[in-house]
């Protein structure tokens, strides 16, 4: 716990995150952790600009009758948990549901299932006043081709957003963290950043409604190079076109190469701040459609 503790010491007192993050997401035993010299981390957070939020569900367990399936559990509860986030200081959660993709997955059932998870879990968010993440991710996992990661990304936010709807859900106090539409990394064909761009608009466009005042990206296990990349493509043909913001939730695409040079010792902390502001400095540019591959080299991205 204490080297935890430590690692997102490291992360929350990053000088100048706040300009690049808007938000980090915390689990309950960050939420309730302190920096060495007894800060809360949630007063690190809100005086660097940052707004603090706090993921809600408990993991994934089996779908029962649906071999190889997931369902999202932590519902139960969670109306006093999440009493109790705001409390501490939450301004946001966080719920994720994963869907694996092959010649029969995801099933009907399992996404049914899921997406109804999300809707009551974002109405209880509402309910306390807590900005609810709606995240669905369809994972990599898998040989399956672009167009059937989208068709099944598109199947699942229609089915997301029904269920919404059925729990009053209001549409402009959320944010969608989705997964870009990506091959299954086991896919021989491969997908280039401007048709992964292209066919994830498409997706968005023909599933997601206008009401929503933002989509965050998750990084679903892509490098962070690649992570970049894509966001910055997405965003680039998104200009006058969406309805909608197009950021970044990045977790391993943000936290990897601080964590690489970081080791678990305090002499190497600056080094990996700076990682870690780097990389962060370059998910903003490419949310601005103005990264490019040659800024990787940088030690820092000028004027940002």
């Amino acid at each position: 716990e204490e080297m935890r503790r430590a690692w997102r010491e490291l992360i929350l007192t990053t000088p100048g995150l706040g300009a690049s993050i808007s938000g980090v997401i915390l689990y309950d035993e960050t939420i309730r952790q302190a920096t060495s010299d007894g800060a809360s981390f949630i007063q690190i957070i809100t005086s660097a600009g940052i707004v603090p939020g706090i993921k809600v569900d408990i993991g994934l367990d089996n779908l029962a009758n649906h071999p190889a399936e997931k369902i999202t559990e932590g519902l139960d509860g969670l109306r006093e948990r999440l009493h109790a986030y705001l409390e501490i200081g939450a301004r946001f959660a966080k719920w994720r549901s994963a869907f694996f993709v092959d010649g029969q997955r995801p099933s009907r059932g399992c996404i049914e299932a899921n997406a109804q998870g999300l809707a009551r879990y974002a109405a209880l968010c509402q309910e306390v006043g807590l900005v609810p993440v709606v995240e669905a991710e369809v994972l990599l996992d898998g040989a399956h081709s672009l167009h059937r990661a989208a068709a099944v990304t598109e199947d699942v936010l229609r089915a997301v957003f029904a269920h919404l709807n059925a729990q009053g859900v209001r549409l402009e106090a959320m944010i969608l963290k989705p997964s870009m539409v990506l091959p299954g990394v086991d896919n021989a064909v491969s997908a280039s950043v401007e048709d992964i761009a292209i066919v994830t608009l498409k997706c968005l466009l023909r599933s997601v409604p206008a009401a929503i005042p933002g989509i965050a990206f998750l990084s679903g296990g892509q490098s962070p190079n690649l992570a970049s990349s894509r966001l910055n493509a997405i965003n680039v043909n998104s200009r006058g076109h969406t309805p909608w913001p197009l950021t970044f939730s990045f977790a391993r695409a943000i936290q990897a190469p601080a964590l690489k040079v970081w080791l678990g010792k305090s002499a190497n902390v600056a080094v990996a701040q700076a990682q870690l502001l780097r990389r962060a400095q370059l998910n903003r540019a490419a949310r601005q459609g103005r990264y490019l591959p040659s800024m990787e080299n940088m030690k820092t991205v000028a004027g940002l």
